[in-house]
């Protein structure tokens, strides 16, 4: 229970400021947003989720050596919060009727606030999101079948957070878009309030490593002294990037990050294949995560364009008048969650009904359904697209569909995917094969914002492109879908006796 609650209010605070982010950014200034163009909030926007998965390798780290798993999830929902309530200043002050000197200041500190809010963010879900998982692993003893019951649980409260925050959220940013953020923080602090409150029934779990020799003092020390030296120096960059001393193109930050990210990942698989000590049989089970980390890349590129490209066309070029009123856009943002509650179930109970009669698809079979279905989705936007190209308001049922679509998909990949890395890994990279894992679904996040900022329709130029946009991203799907097919076969043999 105190997991699952914390976990809710986390999702919380990320969903409903995730409705919100690429919004407020292309919002003109004299609207209350920051007036960035589509590409500039693009790449900010694939950046700052890329890092949500990317700090969660280091987060799981120091955790490990460190503060123990309770510690980094109180932590790192501290610093969530605070990074929410520094988005939301400029607006704190508005409500409580700062002067117009005042005003006229935190106007200019608004961009800055803003980016200080997004990397506290980052940070604070690094150390909460991966270490929270962890606790709720060790609350059941290994085999026991209560473990995926225990996880289906926990995945419930994400999704039940993920419901409601962007219907809240977005509800607060009609009035100004800093109390959508501010509401964001306070579900952090009622997830932390009860993760405090509750915390007895975590005795013995997720505790501190104890430091029983001179040497792991030592360790310790030395860990801390590491931690501070990075904190400083990453102090220093901040300070002198805020202070405009060196300037930031994010469009080609992020271009290079993902080349980074990509090269770092197979370089590393290539070594541990190479040189890891393996048998032959465990090379390949890693050459077939090797395979899997690009199809999961093309999977996520596409899936998270929910809350950049797809937000901005249900702002854009979406009818949401509903009964007199005009529905804001960030509540589209709820609709895959929903699906996830309500159809969950079905997949789960499909998979045992057609395992029963030996006819359930291999692993690498239920990739390629979510590709196929993810290329589906983006067909139905390409219609949608037409009718925004000739003009005229695309009805919401088409995004509805685009999400019920997507949200197939990621019922027949992600469960998927994480279940078979863990398989497949060998015993001695286990935690490192999920972290090639998770680096497959932040370098999805960073593409699919940089795709955001190609394919929203922007301008007059863009939004005549947007049909063809969105086509290239169906063939790209459901090529990569059909190709999985065909390699599905030989996967499989790669795989040996994992089924």
């Amino acid at each position: 229970m105190t997991l699952f609650f914390t976990e809710m209010w986390e999702r919380f605070s990320y969903y409903g400021m995730r409705a919100l982010l690429i919004l407020f950014m292309t919002t003109a200034v004299v609207e209350g947003g920051l007036g960035f163009d589509d590409k500039t909030s693009g790449a900010i926007y694939g950046l700052y989720t890329m890092g949500v998965y990317l700090l969660a390798l280091p987060g799981g780290w120091f955790a490990d050596r460190l503060f123990g798993l309770k510690k980094s999830v109180w932590y790192g929902g501290i610093i969530i919060a605070l990074g929410h309530f520094t988005m939301a200043l400029p607006g704190i002050f508005n409500l409580l009727g700062a002067s117009l000197e005042v005003k006229d200041s935190l106007s200019a500190l608004d961009t800055n606030s803003f980016f200080m809010g997004l990397i506290l963010i980052v940070l604070g879900t690094g150390l909460l999101k991966p270490n929270i998982s962890s606790i709720v692993g060790q609350l059941y003893p290994a085999g026991s079948s209560k473990r995926d019951a225990g996880f289906s649980i926990f995945y419930m409260g994400i999704n039940i957070g993920a419901l409601i925050a962007p219907i809240a959220c977005s509800t607060m940013a009609t009035f100004d878009w800093h109390l959508g953020f501010g509401l964001a923080g306070l579900g952090m602090i009622f997830g932390l309030v009860q993760y405090k409150m509750t915390s007895k029934s975590l005795e013995g779990y997720g505790e501190e490593v104890p430091v029983l020799t001179e040497e792991d003092v030592q360790e310790r020390e030395k860990l801390k002294k590491i931690l501070l030296g990075i904190g400083t120096i990453f102090l220093l960059v901040l300070a002198v990037l805020f202070l405009g001393y060196i300037p930031v193109n994010v469009s080609a930050l992020a271009g290079a990050s993902g080349t980074i990210i990509a090269v770092v990942a197979f370089v590393y698989l290539g070594y541990v294949i190479l040189f890891g000590g393996l048998t032959s049989d465990d090379r390949k089970k890693v050459g077939v995560i090797a395979i899997l980390f690009l199809f999961s890349a093309l999977f996520w590129s596409g899936f998270e364009q929910a809350g950049s490209t797809l937000n901005l066309f249900a702002e854009r070029f979406t009818n949401r008048s509903f009964l007199g009123m005009e529905i804001p856009a960030g509540y589209f943002q709820s609709i895959n969650s929903m699906f996830i509650i309500i159809f969950a179930p079905f997949f789960g109970a499909l998979w045992v009904w057609l395992g029963r009669r030996n006819l359930e698809p291999s692993s690498p079979l239920k990739f390629a359904m979510g590709l196929l279905l993810l290329g589906l989705g983006f067909l139905v936007m390409y219609f949608a697209a037409k009718i925004a190209a000739s003009g005229d308001l695309a009805a919401p049922t088409w995004l509805i569909f685009t999400y019920m679509l997507h949200t197939f998909g990621e019922l027949s990949l992600s469960p998927v995917g994480l279940s078979l890395v863990t398989k497949l890994a060998p015993a001695k990279y286990g935690g490192q094969m999920m972290g090639i894992w998770f680096l497959s679904v932040s370098l999805g996040n960073l593409f699919a914002g940089l795709i955001a900022g190609e394919a929203s329709g922007g301008t007059e130029e863009a939004l005549a492109q947007m049909p063809d946009q969105y086509w290239m991203i169906v063939m790209t799907a459901v090529g990569g879908g059909l190709l999985l097919l065909l390699l599905s076969k030989p996967i499989r043999k790669l795989m040996g006796n994992v089924h």
